[in-house]
């Protein structure tokens, strides 16, 4: 049961959830929110527009372009995330990260803990403002403060 639950939650580089799975739900509510509300005065405008004779434009948005777009932005930070955790920013920031990502984590887990987070926003918006005020903290400590990316999990394995 050790194994299972080791391989479901903990160090990035074997298990399916680790402790950053928090920031990406907490990074989805922020960046969940702000593509909602970017593409719903986009598409208000182009319907308005284009189509003056069309009904609101709220009945037509659809949560499938902003899924797409979250999804998006969500598999491009763990492109960009893979690249750093193998050096290319340099050694400190190799360091850092503490080694790459089990494949799992990075292409389903994570990507849907950004996914979470949207319809988190979408549903309670008034989570949005306090999720990115934990967010910038959880940012601002895990950075600034613990000396890499899996301090967390060490002090509580110990």
């Amino acid at each position: 049961m050790d194994a299972i639950w080791s391989t479901i939650f903990g160090v990035k580089t074997s298990a399916v959830l680790d402790a950053w799975s928090i920031e990406h739900i907490l990074s989805g509510i922020s960046v969940g929110s702000t593509v909602k509300h970017h593409n719903h005065r986009e598409l208000s405008r182009v319907v308005t527009r284009s189509h003056p004779h069309l009904p609101r434009p709220d009945s037509h948005h659809s949560w499938r372009f902003d899924l797409l777009i979250v999804l998006g932005l969500a598999y491009a930070w763990e492109t960009l995330e893979h690249y750093l955790e193998t050096g290319l920013a340099g050694p400190a920031v190799e360091y850092w990260f503490q080694g790459v990502e089990y494949w799992p984590n990075r292409l389903i887990a994570d990507p849907l803990m950004m996914v979470v987070g949207y319809e988190i926003a979408r549903r309670w918006p008034q989570a949005v403002w306090p999720a990115r005020a934990l967010s910038l903290a959880w940012l601002f400590v895990h950075i600034a403060i613990f000396p890499h990316s899996m301090y967390l999990h060490e002090v509580f394995a110990a």
